[in-house]
This record gives structure tokens, C-alpha cells and sequence, in this order.
């Protein structure tokens, strides 16, 4: 699945250990997430989609 996290991250200043305390999962999930070798769940995505600001469908994107 292809993501923006981390782009989204990077336009925020923010590291990937931020955005793990912002989600609530550890900096080796988001590493994972944004290298697409792992699928959120559900509710991480709509958790993103949250803090983000934006729809799930604009920041990952089935491939």
C-alpha cells in the first residue's frame, strides 16, 4: 500500500518518533508504514487521517 506519512511528517518538521507518540505505536511502525513493508490497521489509518486532517484515501492508497 503506498502512504504519504512521510512526506506528511516531513512538511511538519516532525521525526518519525513524534509522529509514533502522536498515533500511539512505536517509531518502528511508522519506519515500517512509511517503507511500505506494513498495512495499518483501520483504526491507525482513521487515527492518521485525524491528526492529519485529511480523508484515509489521501494519504494511503491501495496499489
Amino acid at each position: 500500500m503506498k502512504n504519504r506519512l512521510k512526506v506528511l511528517r516531513a512538511e511538519r518538521d516532525w521525526t518519525q518518533a513524534q509522529l509514533a507518540e502522536r498515533l500511539e505505536v512505536s517509531r518502528q511502525t511508522v519506519n515500517a508504514i512509511e517503507k511500505g513493508k506494513f498495512d495499518p490497521s483501520l483504526p491507525l489509518a482513521f487515527k492518521a487521517a485525524r491528526l492529519f486532517g485529511m480523508p484515509i484515501e489521501e494519504i494511503f492508497q491501495d496499489e
